[in-house]
């Protein structure tokens, strides 16, 4: 592993990665020639998943190659960390800032899917440009349509064509850990006959996780059974470099706020609360998440607001849009007036009622409590030294770097 000092690299501007580096330090920095990469982006793996099983593929990667706890961004949903990881800056400057936001032209709360929205470049872009082609493999059709721009192939499993199936069997449905075994498979697959295909990333579903805890049986195989097909991915090509990561850990949580209903109930109207972890994978979570954006009728309204959110019990902490922009890196044009986090027992969302004491069985994330991942990088070359690596982002922004 090459030793390159974390002072040659730069903090990340605009839409440009690594873009102030000398021309001595670009020459080095990235995969050796026709090397290939395989990205993960094992969603939902927080520390507590990766120490609960023993996973001898990866202990290998630990052992001979670089491996480091990281922390994810917030908030800690997969919309906002895997563009952060794909396109390796922070979502002020990709302008994902979760999985749902309120489209302030139409005025109605939507989807954060769709690769309109963001604003820099992705892995894929950049491998493009320098001649490069790559694939998107991503067990939740979500993510091929956020950042599929840009990659020669794009497959889920969700929507399969059909030489696949015949390639690999009939695609899992989403809600079943079995879909993460497919997409991998289809890894292997590439890896073995489609050697033109130099980078290849895979994101999995944390269907798994939003079910079972690190210590359950079904936890167990699921895990084991990745590793045991990310070794078979090794195997398939011995030259290729791997790097994992996680979007954001997970945690049970016991109590669910409406925060529009609360706050009306208690003379604090709002326009509307968002919850960032809303998708349209309704079983993982049933939309409910750790944070939220809460927009204000008029702007008078902030203090009597954010008075009444912070006396409900759960909620951690109260932010402004300025303060939120400021210490965790958010686009101000797409988090609400007021940004709202809750403890590690607490999230936020649509209900029947001002609030819902949640089975003993749910999992979700979303807040402050869910950021601890590892990450780890396996027989890459021109690989920056260990302190570079803090957050997910830093997984792969390193590779084929921006002009």
């Amino acid at each position: 592993m090459t030793d390159v000092s974390r002072r040659q690299f730069v903090q990340l501007a605009g839409a440009g990665v690594l873009s102030c580096m000398s021309s001595t330090t670009r020459a080095v920095v990235g995969p050796a020639p026709n090397q290939r990469v395989v990205i993960v982006m094992f969603d939902g793996f927080g520390l507590e998943y990766l120490n609960s099983t023993e996973l001898p593929t990866l202990r290998r990667w630990r052992e001979r190659g670089l491996y480091k706890p990281v922390k994810s961004l917030m908030p800690t949903v997969t919309n906002a960390n895997n563009t952060s990881i794909c396109c390796g800056v922070w979502p002020d400057v990709h302008g994902i800032s979760g999985n749902s936001y309120l489209n302030q032209q139409t005025g109605v709360e939507d989807y954060m899917e769709t690769s309109d929205l963001l604003r820099s470049p992705t892995l894929f872009d950049r491998a493009a440009k320098h001649g490069v082609r790559s694939a998107l493999i991503s067990s939740k059709k979500k993510s091929i349509s956020l950042l599929g721009a840009g990659a020669t192939l794009k497959l889920t499993p969700e929507e399969p064509e059909s030489v696949w199936e015949e390639r690999l069997g009939q695609a899992p449905p989403i809600y079943s850990r079995e879909i993460n075994y497919w997409s991998l498979s289809a890894v292997q697959y590439v890896l073995q006959h489609q050697p033109e295909i130099q980078v290849i990333y895979i994101h999995t579903t944390d269907y798994p996780m939003h079910m079972w805890p690190p210590e359950a049986q079904e936890s167990h195989e699921h895990l084991r059974e990745v590793d045991r097909l990310l070794g078979l991915a090794e195997k398939s090509a011995p030259d290729a470099a791997f790097l994992l990561t996680a979007d954001h850990a997970m945690n049970a949580k016991t109590r669910c706020w409406d925060l529009a209903r609360a706050l009306d109930a208690r003379g604090a109207p709002i326009r509307t609360a968002i919850s960032v972890e809303r998708d349209r994978y309704v079983k993982h979570h049933r939309g409910f998440g750790g944070a939220s954006w809460i927009y204000l009728q008029q702007p008078k309204d902030e203090a009597k607001v954010s008075r009444a959110i912070e006396r409900l019990t759960g909620v951690e902490l109260v932010m402004t849009r300025e303060r939120a922009t400021k210490e965790y890196r958010l686009p101000g044009d797409r988090i609400g007036d007021l940004c709202i986090f809750g403890d590690a027992s607490t999230v936020f969302g649509d209900l029947d009622s001002e609030s819902e004491v949640l089975p003993p069985s749910y999992r979700s994330h979303g807040s402050s409590h869910e950021t601890g991942i590892p990450l780890f990088i396996f027989n890459a070359s021109h690989v920056p030294e260990e302190s570079f690596f803090v957050h997910n982002l830093d997984l792969a922004r390193w590779l084929y770097p921006s002009a």
